[in-house]
């Protein structure tokens, strides 16, 4: 092994803790308490060597999002081809979703709530933010007939996301939410 392919493999295990160390923080004590300075103290390097992987907090931010989205891309689909029936599918997508989102409250917010520098529909968006809405699209296929279903899964996703923001946030109350999520699917299978 060449000494460049060595360094190569150096810099991506040191970003590697960089992003699993901030989603470990941020999921025990919130996002306030990720900075870079905290950051470099907990994996023992100095924060330019944090500055020399990510230019501040929110790209470290984005880079844990992005692996979020990894995650519920590949829940999202296992959940929607373990179902027997397009209904059942949908329903499973969106209870992968909702239990995401409860069982990771500082990774839901670091890929939906918190200002982050990634966008969807665009060229470069990363392919795990397209792969994700891609397995919330092919839920939502079998019920949209011939068409755009871009918008359809827009309008399911930010249903969605209202009714899980609105609970966590104690606006809506946790008893009704099954209700709610029920009525959304049913929009959509109806």
């Amino acid at each position: 092994m060449s000494v460049r392919e060595r360094r190569e493999r150096e810099r991506v295990r040191r970003e590697r803790l960089i992003v699993t160390t901030a989603r470990g923080l941020a999921e025990a004590e919130g996002w306030d308490a990720v900075t870079t300075r905290r950051l470099a103290d907990l994996i023992e390097y100095s924060q330019p060597v944090l500055y020399s992987h990510f230019k501040g907090k929110d790209a470290i931010m984005a880079a844990v999002a992005v692996e979020g989205f990894a995650e519920i891309a590949a829940l999202l689909g296992a959940a929607r081809t373990e179902a027997s029936t397009a209904p059942a599918a949908l329903a499973a997508v969106v209870s992968a979703y909702v239990d995401f989102a409860e069982r990771h409250p500082a990774l839901y917010d670091a890929m939906f709530v918190h200002t982050v520098d990634l966008q969807f529909a665009r060229p470069e968006t990363p392919a795990a933010l397209a792969e994700a809405f891609a397995a919330i699209r092919e839920a939502v296929r079998p019920f949209t007939g011939v068409g755009d279903l871009d918008v359809p899964t827009e309008v399911l996703w930010a249903g969605l996301h209202g009714l899980v923001t609105l609970m966590r946030g104690g606006r809506l109350p946790r008893e009704t939410h099954e209700r709610r999520v029920a009525l959304l699917i049913d929009h959509f299978t109806s």
